[in-house]
């Protein structure tokens, strides 16, 4: 079905990569870029600036991975938003599974991140899944459910947010959720969306999949109804793989 949604390929580096090869990995995926789909690349935060420098002119935009609720103050370690946005950042990543697990962040602190990301005038690209002992319990669509309504505040718009589906067992595993389950989800996770925010919000925001997607199984991911891209992980560290992904796009 046609819709007027752009895809999104994002890709997050997570922490990986010195500045000579991130550098090298920025460019080749900026030489490559074609029309057709959005690319976006969240680097670690120290290589940020380096690599804002490199895509300049390029329709290759960056984020960040992370970012503090707060706009500044005594929060060693930490990044705010608006300084994610003065290096040159346009998106910043939220509540991945990866900061809700090993950092334990809840839905009320992923809402004050995306508050805060939203006020620095960043697109926030919001994560939610299930673990594998919720997909067997069959809690997948309460647990999405409930990391929509906590997750995310009142002034969400599709130019300010852009849903990440990841399912948790199957990042980094090389497993991906069938299609059905993947259409399922997406289905249920705009329809969450118009009940909250209104249909005009539902049609036009992006919902990505972010399960292992690679060069292999991007086209029949993609092509999914309700599929509006990708969030990268592993594939995105290599240029020609995050590349192919996004000739994936229909």
């Amino acid at each position: 079905m046609t819709t007027n949604r752009t895809p999104l390929i994002a890709g997050n580096w997570k922490m990986n990569g010195a500045s000579a090869e991130s550098l090298a990995l920025a460019r080749a995926i900026a030489g490559g870029a074609t029309g057709g789909c959005e690319l976006l690349v969240c680097p670690p935060a120290v290589l940020i600036p380096p690599v804002v420098a490199a895509l300049g002119g390029s329709n290759v935009a960056v984020g960040g991975q992370d970012c503090h609720f707060a706009e500044s103050g005594a929060h060693t370690g930490d990044i705010a938003a608006v300084m994610l946005a003065d290096a040159g950042c346009s998106h910043v990543i939220l509540g991945h599974s990866e900061r809700r697990a090993d950092h334990g962040e809840g839905d009320e602190l992923v809402r004050a991140k995306t508050e805060a990301a939203h006020a620095a005038g960043l697109v926030a690209i919001v994560c939610v899944g299930e673990t594998l002992a919720e997909r067997d319990s069959g809690d997948t669509l309460a647990r999405i459910s409930a990391q929509i309504e906590g997750s995310l505040p009142a002034a969400v718009s599709a130019a300010n947010t852009v849903i990440a589906y990841e399912p948790v067992w199957a990042i980094g595993t090389g497993r991906t959720a069938s299609p059905g389950d993947v259409a399922e989800v997406h289905t249920h996770i705009r329809g969450d969306i118009e009940q909250r925010f209104g249909a005009g919000v539902a049609a036009g925001i992006r919902i990505l999949y972010g399960g292992s997607m690679k060069p292999s199984n991007a086209a029949e991911l993609l092509a999914i109804d309700g599929v509006d891209g990708g969030l990268i992980g592993g594939a995105s560290l290599k240029a020609e793989d995050f590349l192919a992904i996004a000739r994936s796009c229909p």
